[in-house]
């Protein structure tokens, strides 16, 4: 599935995010953060041939029920998830490695915290 380059207009529910099948990549972050910004690129690359994962780009911020359900504090943070379960976690990513290592990791469904 190719990458979703703008932020969703409304953030999905925890449940319906748990009731995901297959892989699914969560992207939470805000379209003015540098860091974010910053990630784009590298994302655009791991996710270009990646069929099997779902990306969900996710606007952070104050208040946002999603962002809180799954602890995020910083941007932009990447979560992996399998039918709702947590496989990896990356926190403002900074090379296309650290991606490609968990995005490796979570089509094994094995767990990796790149934090």
């Amino acid at each position: 599935m190719s990458m979703n380059e703008v932020y969703a207009a409304t953030e999905p529910g925890r449940a319906e995010v748990d009731a995901l099948q297959g892989l699914t990549l969560l992207e939470f972050g805000a379209p003015w953060c540098g860091h974010c910004r910053a990630a784009q690129p590298l994302l655009a690359r791991m996710l270009a041939d990646r069929d099997d994962v779902r990306h969900l780009k996710i606007e952070d911020g104050p208040g946002r029920p999603l962002g809180r359900s799954f602890r995020v504090k910083l941007w932009p943070t990447l979560i992996l998830l399998r039918q709702g379960e947590e496989l990896a976690r990356l926190i403002r990513p900074t090379n296309a490695d650290d991606i490609q290592q968990a995005l490796d990791h979570a089509s094994d469904n094995q767990g990796v915290d790149m934090a």
